[in-house]
């Protein structure tokens, strides 16, 4: 009788689960490892990209990573499903069963069994239990939510130009945009080149008066994980762009149309997208019963290892992690989730040799936010500057270039990572600026 394989599973395919998989599928033979992604879109969009691909100025379609291709590539199995439950007892993950558009059952309910598991489900916004949020704002979190707000996004401004062109009128789009985070600040940087684009693709009189964009932000500055003179300089450019930016502006409630302030008038939107907090998957109680933080993530030890089983582990936004001589938990980013899913390799590969797991060392190495076309800020930290450094520009623009690179060197390897690289690199010389459709 043929011995048994040992089953990884990995549950999300994030940038911290794809590059987990793909480096456990390259690392062990499939005689001996069965590597199992679970996840339930079937391409790859990189995450902190979702605020263009939302302003039309990424077409996903050319930089999207399909699952299925990739799993072949790299010796995996690739799953296609959403996780349900976990069965500690069993070890086992159910997954739900998958339905197509007119409701019929695609994938029926499974059970897929685990030596070892990897949660990397990543997070969501955190509406903080504000009254409306989840019905009346939109999210950017995945590749569908911003495909929404895009098409949204399109249908306005044809409102917009359509009253000015034939009835005359002085039409506007408000946009009210809540969380002074990377995804606020570069959302709204974004929407202001669509603006100033979108006359070249047909809206002759639509100009950048059209869109009105409103950043609220509770917090007394934006981008808070950068240093003050930087979150200065971009609050400055942002205004110069012509969006209004509102710090100490606390929200008390989402109404249709409406964002309602704790001290301020309400401010009158006909798009609302909230971008405030990371938090846990809201179902993640009924998904498992390991023990959960205040907002809903995983407690894991410094390990990465979760507190109530040693076969489970869990990465990236979903991890509340807390390390020695600190008190807050890592910080939900993407560089985090690299380094995490990098760490859970090599405590992979402990586990099944007995041998002691190591801590994880989070390294943080800076920060940077892309204002679309008009500018790069940020700051640098390690080694390399001998402490913290910040950065404008064309230097701050290679280094946020380059943070994209890494990710697909990370999803491909070293070797079909710099075509990936080149070949998206020369689709941007012969793509329109905005996709509109």
């Amino acid at each position: 009788m043929s011995k048994q394989k040992i089953q990884i599973v990995v549950v999300g395919g994030g940038a911290a689960g794809l590059g987990l998989v793909r480096k456990l599928g390259a690392k062990y033979p499939r005689e001996t490892h069965d590597i199992i992604l679970i996840e339930r879109n079937r391409t790859h969009v990189w995450k902190p990209l979702l605020h263009e691909v939302a302003a039309g100025s990424l077409d996903p379609n050319v930089d999207e990573i399909g699952y299925g291709g990739h799993a072949v590539r790299w010796g995996y199995r690739y799953f296609n499903g959403t996780l349900e439950r976990v069965d500690r007892e069993r070890r086992k993950v159910i997954t739900a069963p998958l339905h197509d558009e007119d409701g019929e059952v695609v994938v029926d309910r499974h059970e897929i069994r685990y030596d070892w598991l990897v949660l990397a489900i990543g997070g969501v916004a955190n509406d903080f239990g504000i009254p409306g949020v989840r019905e009346n704002a939109m999210f950017l979190e995945s590749r569908p939510q911003a495909d929404r707000f895009r098409q949204k996004l399109l249908n306005a401004c044809l409102r917009v130009n359509d009253l000015r062109e034939h009835k005359g009128e002085a039409a506007e789009l408000p946009i009210c945009i809540v969380g002074g985070g990377a995804t606020g600040v570069e959302l709204s940087a974004e929407l202001v080149h669509a603006a100033q684009a979108l006359r070249s693709y047909g809206l002759e009189v639509f100009d950048d008066s059209a869109i009105r964009i409103t950043l609220l932000e509770a917090g007394p500055r934006l981008l808070p994980a950068l240093p003050e003179e930087v979150s200065g300089k971009v609050e400055t450019e942002l205004k110069r762009l012509g969006v209004d930016v509102r710090t100490d502006t606390m929200v008390t409630e989402i109404a249709p149309g409406r964002v309602e302030t704790k001290d301020a008038d309400p401010v009158e939107a006909k798009m609302i997208l909230w971008a405030a907090g990371v938090r846990g998957d809201h179902g993640m109680a009924e998904i498992t019963d390991l023990e959960l933080s205040r907002q809903g993530r995983i407690v894991v030890e410094p390990t990465l290892r979760t507190k109530d089983d040693p076969r489970i582990f869990a990465i990236g936004d979903c991890a509340h992690c807390v390390l020695p001589g600190t008190e807050a938990p890592v910080p939900p980013r993407a560089q985090s989730a690299q380094q995490m899913a990098d760490h859970v390799l090599g405590q992979l590969a402990r586990v099944q040799k007995d041998a002691a797991l190591t801590d994880f060392v989070y390294r943080d190495k800076g920060a940077l936010v892309s204002l679309a076309r008009f500018d790069t800020m940020g700051s640098l930290m390690g080694n390399l500057v001998g402490g913290q450094m910040a950065i404008q520009g064309r230097l701050a623009r290679l280094a946020y270039m380059s943070l994209y690179r890494m990710h697909l060197l990370s999803v491909h390897g070293w070797l079909r990572g710099p075509v990936h690289i080149v070949s998206s690199e020369i689709s941007k010389a012969t793509r329109p600026a905005l996709k509109l459709h």
